[in-house]
């Protein structure tokens, strides 16, 4: 049996995995719960799990949704996984690390010398993260389709076009669509867009804690 090893986004659950259950018939559809949130943490997170589920499959497809992206690509996942989906990808961590320390007057010297700032939006600014992202860059060679938003506000369309372009991605995009895909239009598109490159025949789930 395949398998579709799917990682969600910030504040998402590894229960939307359900979703693509009807989408990979003859699949085992896992969703990651993962408990860390950092790219060396939780990529070593999605290493494992990927890591289990080839043991039992002969073919693991990724699904991964925003951040959830982000830590994939620093998983390791090159020689495990057969083919990704990435939905609204953040695919750019630094540029968007330094948008946020822009927008909070942050300057590098004073992150360095703090470690963390916390922000007036909820994040907190982290040098540690900022270096490991400078120090880490992506290596990704799987197989990659990606759908965005053509109204997504949070990731720039010029970010993901540059990844795309630089790791031979196919890039669709819907217009109307927002960074998070939650209206009965988006989701019919995103199912659509999954099946036309989806590769199991029969159907199970699970999550992973």
């Amino acid at each position: 049996m395949d398998a579709v090893l799917y990682v969600h986004g910030k504040g998402g659950s590894a229960r939307e995995a359900a979703h693509y259950e009807p989408l990979f018939p003859g699949c085992k559809v896992v969703g990651l719960d993962y408990q860390t949130f950092t790219p060396w943490e939780t990529g070593r997170e999605i290493h494992t799990a990927a890591v289990a589920l080839k043991k039992s499959a002969s073919r693991v497809t990724l699904i991964a949704n925003s951040i959830g992206a982000f830590f994939s690509l620093h998983a390791d996942l090159d020689a495990l996984v057969e083919t990704a989906y990435f939905v609204s990808p953040l695919v750019d961590m630094e540029a968007m690390i330094c948008g946020m320390m822009a927008a909070e007057q942050v300057t590098e010297d004073e992150l360095r010398r703090k470690g963390t700032v916390p922000t007036a939006f909820g994040e907190v600014l982290s040098w540690e993260y900022l270096q490991y992202v400078r120090t880490h860059p992506v290596s990704w060679n799987v197989p990659t389709a990606i759908l965005c938003g053509g109204c997504d506000t949070l990731v720039p369309l010029s970010t993901v076009k540059a990844f795309a372009e630089a790791h031979g991605a196919s890039l669709t995009v819907l217009e109307n669509g927002e960074h998070w895909f939650h209206t009965e239009e988006q989701f019919e598109f995103l199912d659509a867009w999954i099946k036309r490159g989806s590769l199991c025949k029969e159907n199970s789930s699970t999550i992973l804690a």
